[in-house]
Order: C-alpha cells, then structure tokens, then sequence
C-alpha cells in the first residue's frame, strides 16, 4: 500500500517527462498530438485506477489511523521527512483528484482547447495532478508548502496559453494573489517547526498545541489561515477567482474548482484545527463571519449576473457561486465540531462532483453556441436548450438543482452538516453568534436556489413568448457521455448514501479534534 500511495504521488510527475519526449514510431497514431494526449488519457488512467485499489485496500475499520504510510530522512538539519499516508479525510479527496483529472484528459483528447503544443499541455496537466495529490497526502508541514506551491504554475500556464478573452491579466491576478498569500503562510508554519522543534503534521496533531503559547498559536493561524483563505477563496479575497474561471479553458475550470479549492479547506482542516486548536478557537467567530459574507456575497453576485440585460456571463457566476458553496465549508470547519467538519468535508467533494459537471456542461455550450453570454443563450435567438439539445439541458438542470442542495443528491448533506454544526458550536464559542451567523447561511441557501433555478428557466427554456429561430444544436455526444457519467453517478451515490462518505471523516475528525485520541 505505501509504494501504491508513493506511485500515486510520483507517477503523474514521470508522465509529465514523458509527455515531452518524441513518441515511440509506433504509438503516434494519426498525429504526434493525438499520441501524446492519448499518452495523458493513459497516465491519469493508471493513477485513477492506482487510487481506486488503494481505496478498496483501505482499512475502513479504522478510517482515523494513518495508512499507507511512507517515512524517509529528507533533510535531517531541518527534521523533514518525506512521510506521506491518508485517513479517512483524505482518501476521498485523493481519489476525486484522480478522477476529475482523468476525465479531463479524456474530455480533452476529443476537445483539445486551442493553443499551443498539446505536449505542453498534457505535461502541465500532470504536473497540476501530482502537486494536487502530494498536497493531500504528505504529512509534513515544509512538503505541504511545497505541494501547495507545485500547482500553481501549471495552473497559470493553462490559463495564460490555452484559455479565452483576458486570459493573461486573468493567469496574472491567480498567480499574484495565490504567491503572495502563500508567502504569508510559509512564515506560520516555519514558526510552528522553530517553536516545536517538529514539521511531522501527525506529531503535531497528537500534541495538540501543547507545545505552543496561545499567542504563538494566534499568530500562526492568522498566518496560516490567510495563505488558505485565498487559495479557498474566502472573501474578500476572492476576486482572483470569477477572472481565473473566466478566462480558464473548459478543464482548467474543471480543476480549479474541482481540486484545487479544496486544498485550502483541507488545510483548515489538517493542519489549522488540530495543530493550534487554541489559535483557531479565537479566530472562528471571525472565519464564521467571513464565510457567511461570502454565501450571501456569492449568491447576490449570482443574482446580479443571471438577470436579464447584464450580459452575465454563465462561467462567471458558476464561479461566483463556488465562493458561496465554499462559504458553506468554512462555516462548518468555524464551528469546531464534527458534525460541522464532517459537514464541510461531506460539501468539499459535493462541490467537487456538482461544480465539475457544471463547468463541462457550461464548455460544451460555449463550443455550441460560441458563447457563454447568458442573455445571448438564453434570449437573443429565442433558442430554448430543452429544444435545441434536450439531453444537455435536462444535464444542465440536473447539475443545478444538485447545487441548490436538493435532498437526495450530493449538495444536501453537506451544507446541512455545515449548518448544523454552526447551530451548536464548540465550547468556548458564543452561541447567539453563530445562530446568526447560521440564520444568514439558510438566507443564503434560498438565493442559492433562487439564481440557479432563473439560469435554469432562462438557458433550458428560453425567453417567455419568443420563437425559436435557430437549428437544432448537436446534443451530448459519446466522449462527453463518458467524461460527465461518473460524475452524474456519483452526485446521486452521495445524495442517497452519504454513509459512503461520512463513515471515512466521522471517526478521523473525532481523532483529529480530540487531539490524536481516537
């Protein structure tokens, strides 16, 4: 199990080189491009398959010890060690990693974005997957940082060569916000390792911040927290994000909302709430605060973009949604409490799933209709999707009421968990606070609704009165069937057996918040 987790972490990166080597005479196919995004297709197929044998492999008797473990001297001056392993909380994001990445590369060896080199791009994208899945599975604190920090070139790459209109301001605005946050955060966790002698993130959870003042403790969190607050994004630090999404190719979308928006909650989570519990106990009403802000901020934006004559553009707002959703998540991780971080866990893969799908459901129009201008798709050729393409809109719809949190699909539970867990916070924390703060979360919740279902009524059924004047447009197609299924699958799994997911984080969060206990 240890070198599968090992294979799982460094296979994408000997891809990568690979992909930039000639192909072999007989394996180019029709062209060197087809060869070397097939040779894509192939990599991030063997690492999903690696990461669906590790789950089966799983010892899920006992989701909160660390499993598959791998601990090596790196660089003994400094005490750290490459030591990787997964839990119950990171399983399941190590796995939706695997998955969003190899439907990616499937989606794109029949839709290659235009741009350069398709060597580059496969190169970059298994780059981006390795960085993502050694963030989720390291457990030391300097290798974090590291893992954190390998994502975002390829990332800016993808947006700045293979992504639309404002891409190069876009690729900046991502890179700048995210290096200059990260910079901050290097400095908290250097002060955790100088001031406990340790970067072992298992070592440091199990003390619990004993080894620390409260003051220390404060600082680090406010360091810590906000390298992570951005990467989330938390507002106000969010306005990377809608320009990023904008701008980014169909799978740059898919990944950054799908994976890469998790590496900063899962990092609250990891790192935040089990090594400096009494740092993070007096900022949570703070981050409570700032994650309801961005649910009604989100939602609001949303509203703004979706209505008639604003020119919204439908990237746009699924983007500005994600800061809403993501608000959900870090309203749950606030509360300090397993329900709330089960919760917040439970929502990060939902939103993984549901926003992936939209983000190709929202590719696939602008490839159709040439645009992802709502007033156009909806209104300026009367065109009704349900009409023109009915499978897509009925996936549309599908992926939107997913959203919304509609019980019996994935979005439900998380957002209620979160909710939940708000509504009995931890000791300590003021009550009155957080019912508020709860109070506006369920606000949010129904302008949630409220926009999703106006995107649905105006893209999937037209203008009121106007006549379709436009062909019939090519509805979902077999590679795209095959790129958004697991997806569709596994949104209804979650929705109907939440078990699946909650029986992995309940019993790690219960360690994690008791202090390594389990």
């Amino acid at each position: 199990m240890q070198f599968l987790l090992a294979f799982i972490v460094v296979g994408p990166l000997v891809g990568a080189v690979a992909a930039l080597l000639p192909a072999p005479p007989g394996l180019k196919g029709k062209s060197p491009g087809q060869a070397v995004l097939r040779h894509g297709v192939t990599v991030t197929g063997a690492i999903l398959l690696a990461a669906i044998v590790l789950a089966l492999g799983f010892d899920r008797d006992h989701p909160s010890k660390m499993q598959a473990t791998t601990d090596i001297k790196w660089i003994p001056t400094l005490n750290v060690r490459i030591h990787l392993g997964i839990d119950g909380i990171s399983l399941p994001l190590l796995v939706l990693t695997a998955l969003l990445t190899f439907l990616c590369a499937l989606y794109s060896y029949f839709k290659m974005p235009a741009g350069p080199s398709p060597k580059a791009f496969v190169a970059l994208l298994l780059v981006l997957e390795s960085g993502t899945l050694a963030t989720f599975a390291v457990l030391d604190l300097l290798l974090f940082f590291l893992a954190f920090e390998m994502v975002l070139i390829p990332m800016y790459f993808l947006i700045a060569r293979w992504g639309g209109d404002q891409r190069q301001a876009a690729a900046w605005k991502f890179i700048l916000y995210t290096l200059l946050g990260s910079v901050v955060m290097l400095l908290g966790l250097l002060l955790i390792g100088l001031k406990t002698g340790t970067f072992d993130m298992v070592a440091l959870a199990t003390d619990n911040g004993r080894g620390m003042t409260t003051s220390v403790q404060v600082i680090a969190v406010l360091a810590i927290g906000i390298g992570l607050a951005v990467k989330t994004p938390m507002w106000p630090l969010h306005s990377w994000l809608p320009d990023a999404h904008t701008a980014a190719p169909t799978v740059g979308s898919v990944l950054l909302a799908g994976v890469l928006l998790k590496m900063g909650t899962y990092g609250f989570v990891r790192i935040v709430l089990p090594i400096a519990p009494d740092g993070m106990h007096r900022f949570a009403p703070y981050l409570a605060a700032f994650a309801v802000a961005g649910i009604i901020y989100g939602s609001l934006a949303c509203l703004a973009l979706a209505k008639r004559g604003n020119k919204g553009d439908l990237k746009r707002l699924i983007a500005y949604s994600s800061v809403g959703h993501m608000g959900f998540v870090l309203l749950g991780i606030a509360s300090m409490t397993p329900t709330g971080v089960n919760g917040a866990l439970f929502a990060n893969i939902a939103h993984g799933l549901i926003t992936g799908l939209l983000f190709f459901l929202v590719g696939a129009l602008k490839d159709r209709y040439g645009t992802a201008d709502l007033d156009t798709l909806s209104g300026a050729t009367g065109a009704a999707l349900y009409g023109r393409a009915p499978r897509l809109g009925g996936l549309l719809a599908f992926a939107a009421v997913a959203s919304l949190g509609l019980p019996g699909l994935a979005g439900f539970w998380g957002e209620m968990l979160s909710m939940f867990g708000a509504f009995d916070p931890a000791d300590g924390l003021s009550r009155p606070a957080f019912l508020t703060f709860v109070a506006i979360a369920a606000v949010g919740t129904l302008l949630t609704a409220a926009y999703l279902l106006v995107v649905v009524r105006r893209v999937c059924m037209g203008t009121p009165g106007a006549q379709p004047q436009e062909p019939r447009l090519v509805d979902v197609q077999g590679y795209e069937v095959a790129s958004w299924s697991p997806l569709v699958a596994l949104t209804v799994l979650a929705g109907l057996w939440p078990a699946v997911l909650l029986g992995l984080t309940d019993p790690a969060v219960h360690k994690l918040l008791a202090g390594g206990k389990s």
